[in-house]
C-alpha cells in the first residue's frame, strides 16, 4: 500500500475539515478517521483490497466538506472530487474506478447496490463509524441543535439504531456487541 497517498489524503481531507466553508467542523473529520479505521479493519476481516478500502474511506464525504451544497449529492460528486485528486497521484486507472464505486455507494441511507466487498466495506465502516463518534454526535444535538436532555439523548438513539440497521448481516454479527454496549450507556 501506497503510504505516501493515505498521508497525503489524511493531510488533504483535515485541512479540506479546518476550513470555515466546512459547515460539518472538526467533528466530520473525526468521523471520517473513524470509517478508515473501521474500513481496515473490515478489509481484512473480509479479504477485501485494503488500499482501494481505505482511500475510498478518506474520500468517502470529501464533497460534503469541501462545499455544503453538494451534500445531497455528495457520494456523486465525492467520486469526481476522488477522480481528479487520484490521476494526480497515481495513473492506475481500474484502481481508482473501483475507489470511485466505493464512494458512490456508501451511503445507507440510499439503497445501492454494492457490487464488490470493498464497497461493502467502505459502507459498513461509514454506519459503524457513528458508534465511534458518540461525542460528536452528542456535542451536535445539544450545542449545535440546543436540543434538550431527552430530545437529544431520543436523537442520539434513533441515529445509532439507524446506522446499525444499515450494516450488512455479516457486519452486524461482528458489531453486535459494540452496538449493545453503547445502547446500554446511553439508556
Amino acid at each position: 500500500m501506497r503510504d505516501d497517498i493515505l498521508k497525503y489524503l489524511q493531510n488533504e481531507i483535515y485541512s479540506r475539515c479546518k476550513k470555515p466553508t466546512n459547515k460539518f467542523g472538526m467533528g466530520c473529520y473525526y468521523h471520517i478517521e473513524a470509517v478508515v479505521k473501521n474500513g481496515e479493519i473490515l478489509a481484512r476481516r473480509y479479504g477485501a483490497d485494503k488500499e482501494i478500502v481505505m482511500i475510498a474511506s478518506w474520500l468517502h464525504d470529501i464533497a460534503s466538506i469541501t462545499d455544503y451544497d453538494l451534500y445531497e449529492n455528495h457520494h456523486i460528486y465525492g467520486a469526481e472530487i476522488a477522480y481528479d485528486l487520484l490521476t494526480q497521484l497515481s495513473n492506475d486507472k481500474s484502481k481508482i474506478s473501483l475507489i470511485q464505486a466505493c464512494i458512490k455507494n456508501h451511503r445507507g441511507s440510499i439503497f445501492l447496490d454494492r457490487n464488490s466487498i470493498e464497497e461493502l466495506c467502505v459502507a459498513d465502516a461509514d454506519a459503524i463509524s457513528h458508534f465511534d463518534s458518540i461525542p460528536s454526535l452528542l456535542y451536535l444535538v445539544y450545542a449545535e441543535r440546543k436540543m434538550n436532555y431527552e430530545d437529544g439523548k431520543r436523537y442520539v438513539k434513533e441515529k445509532l439504531v439507524r446506522s446499525f440497521s444499515k450494516l450488512s448481516a455479516q457486519s452486524k454479527k461482528y458489531y453486535k456487541n459494540k452496538y449493545q454496549q453503547v445502547m446500554e450507556i446511553l439508556g
